[in-house]
C-alpha cells in the first residue's frame, strides 16, 4: 500500500517531527508512506469570512495539485465519519483488496479544508468532535495508520 499524508504548513516542533518519524519507520514493512507539506497562507486572527475562504481556497489549490487522479482521498474533517481503529483497519484492507492501494489522507491548515478539496475527497474522516491542532493531528493519524496495519496482520498492539 502507498499512503500519502498531505498537510498544510511546515512542522517545526521537534517532538512531533520525532514522533512522526518513528511511526513512519515502523510502517516500513507494511506500507510506503510519503509526507507532503504545502505552504500555508498567513491567517491573521481578525479575518472576515470571505478572507478565511480565500485562505482555504489557496491552501486547497496547493493540496489538490499534489493529488493524482487515481488516488483514494480521505479528508480529515470534523464533520466526517467517526471510526474505531478496527474500522480504519478494515477500510484500508478493503481498499487494498479491491485495487485502491494508493491512499491520500489530507489534513488542512488552521482554518480547515477548502470546499473544492472536500468535493474531491472520496470520504471524510473525523477523529472526534474535539479540535486538535493540525500539527498534532499528523502524529495521531500516522499512529492510527500503524495501528490499523498491525490489526490487519493480526499482530499485537497495546490497547
Amino acid at each position: 500500500m502507498h499512503i500519502q499524508i498531505l498537510t498544510v504548513g511546515k512542522l517545526k516542533e521537534r517532538y512531533l517531527v520525532d514522533g512522526i518519524a518513528e511511526y513512519v519507520k515502523r510502517l516500513g514493512p507494511y506500507a510506503k508512506v510519503q509526507m507532503i507539506e504545502v505552504p500555508d497562507e498567513k491567517a491573521p486572527e481578525n479575518m472576515s469570512p470571505a478572507e478565511e475562504q480565500q485562505v482555504k481556497a489557496r491552501e486547497g489549490e496547493r493540496l489538490l495539485a499534489k493529488l493524482a487522479a487515481d488516488v483514494y482521498v480521505v479528508a480529515l474533517a470534523i464533520d466526517g465519519e467517526m471510526w474505531s481503529s478496527e474500522q480504519l483497519a478494515a477500510s484500508l484492507d478493503k481498499l487494498a483488496t479491491y485495487g485502491r492501494s494508493q491512499v491520500a489522507f489530507v489534513i488542512g491548515g488552521s482554518l480547515g479544508l477548502s470546499s473544492e478539496l472536500l468535493r474531491r475527497a472520496d470520504m471524510r474522516l473525523s477523529f472526534g468532535h474535539m479540535t486538535l491542532p493540525h500539527q498534532l493531528m499528523r502524529l495521531v493519524l500516522v499512529e492510527q495508520i500503524y495501528r490499523a496495519m498491525r490489526i490487519n496482520r493480526g499482530e499485537p498492539y497495546h490497547k
